[in-house]
């Protein structure tokens, strides 16, 4: 799979070109950017052989099979779309979209298209998502979840946290909190009890904490925010009728991970799982769907779903949609 990247994104060196060195048949050649010389240096920097001054440029390429997007939130839509009706392949950052309405779109372009169209949620392709489901079917029935991350960005000049760019920490972040929830839950929040958010610039939320329900009376509860220590916090825990689980930092395992858990059985669990890169796992999911049209886990009506729940946080909040 021969994958174009839109832009030189801060977050594409370890989302893309790493984990792409290591599998076989996938290679990244080219960049485009609106910035030709920034393109280039970053093209060079990487070994990247092809440098478009335009993104339309890049899609035009008829040798690129997809195409990775880690634009601003605001431009996932119209690129991905694009690059879909271009007949790549599109990889998109999460959020996928800014608001569940935008995703529905997004998912009938790759309907139309024939092609794959991934939300970049590589947590969920990690080892860790598998153990906590394996686990939390032990745990007794499920009375509460929680997910947390919380990460430092003091710099307002950040694309994060601008409105019209889709920024907000629930975009960044309490996606992914939002999307564990959902996944070791196994079904969708009904309603959003109560959200409160903490204000940076107007609309947009420096901190999100969230209470949900969801079928079978399981209390979820979701905390997000950019004002965290200086260390990441990113946890999942799980209490059941009988057991009690803890993950920490689910949603970049490589840096180090601890799963803990008391399990009904009256098993103690205690241990570090796999310490490859969750992308290196998510780019081995996308070529692998690519080259056999299976969706891939972040797909689809699961796209949908987690936006349909962040449009719900923020109308809780009296935020916006972005």
């Amino acid at each position: 799979m021969r994958i174009g990247t839109l832009g030189a994104a801060r977050i594409t060196p370890k989302a893309l070109l790493e984990p792409a060195a290591g599998i076989p048949g996938v290679e990244v050649v080219a960049v485009a950017s609106r910035d030709r010389a920034r393109a280039a240096a970053f093209a060079a920097a990487h070994g990247i052989p092809k440098v478009y001054d335009t993104y339309s440029a890049l899609l035009a390429d008829e040798t690129i099979d997809a195409v990775y997007n880690p634009l601003a939130n605001s431009e996932h839509a119209p690129w991905s779309i694009t690059a879909l009706e271009a007949g790549k392949h599109v990889l998109c950052e999460k959020p996928m979209g800014l608001n569940a309405e935008e995703v529905r779109t997004m998912v009938a372009a790759a309907e139309r298209s024939g092609r794959i169209l991934m939300e970049a949620l590589h947590w969920r392709y990690h080892p860790v998502a598998a153990r906590v489901l394996e686990l939390t079917a032990r745990l007794g029935e499920l009375r509460h979840a929680e997910a947390v991350f919380f990460d430092r960005m003091e710099d307002q000049s950040d694309i994060r946290y601008q409105l019209a760019l889709g920024g907000g920490s629930t975009m960044d972040l309490g996606c992914y909190c939002i999307h564990a929830l959902r996944t070791v839950l196994g079904s969708e929040p009904i309603e959003v009890i109560s959200a409160r958010a903490v204000e940076g610039p107007p609309g947009v939320d420096v901190s999100m904490a969230a209470e949900l329900s969801f079928p079978g009376g399981i209390e979820g509860r979701m905390r997000c925010g950019f004002d965290g220590p200086p260390e990441p916090v990113w946890t999942i825990v799980l209490e059941g009728a009988a057991g009690r689980l803890r993950m920490e930092n689910f949603v970049l395992p490589q840096l180090g991970n601890r799963l803990t858990a008391e399990l009904a059985s009256g098993e103690s669990i205690d241990e570090e799982l796999s310490l490859r890169p969750s992308y290196a796992y998510q780019l081995e999911a996308f070529a692998h769907a690519a080259a056999t049209g299976e969706p891939p886990l972040t797909a689809g009506a699961d796209a949908i779903a987690n936006a349909v729940a962040i449009d719900a946080v923020y109308r809780a909040a009296g935020l916006p949609l972005r």
